[in-house]
């Protein structure tokens, strides 16, 4: 039956490589029964990455969203692919940061403008 002889071959799909710059990613498995693409080899400290993109492993190999906030000051996590694909645009993380950094870009461009001499009203 067949040419097997022990047991049939697998296939072997190796790491997955992200579709937008081409390194390998970890694909992992979540809670909600969907995949979710990790940096490799990297566990930054909980502490410095913001609670909606801490990724831990959970016991059974899925991972799941660590919110926990303050984290537990040795807590590593995992963080999406996407924060350090170079070809992709880096999320916005804190939008009240964003905006304050529009507002200062602002500014300084207004600081940095010759300034203008009014007409003499008086």
């Amino acid at each position: 039956m067949g040419d097997y002889q022990d047991e049939p071959p697998r296939l072997r799909a190796g790491q997955p490589h992200c579709p937008h710059c081409g390194l390998p990613v970890d694909r992992m498995a979540t809670d909600e029964h969907d995949w979710v693409l990790l940096e490799p080899d990297m566990t930054p400290l909980a502490h410095v990455v913001p609670p909606q993109h801490r990724w831990i492993t959970r016991s059974d190999g899925r991972v799941t969203v660590y919110a926990v906030s303050p984290p537990e000051p040795a807590q590593r996590c995992r963080i999406e692919h996407r924060l350090a694909c170079a070809a992709q645009p880096l999320p916005d993380l804190w939008p009240w940061l964003t905006t304050l950094r529009t507002e200062n870009h602002r500014r300084a461009q207004r600081r940095a403008e010759p300034a203008q001499d009014w007409p003499d009203a008086g």
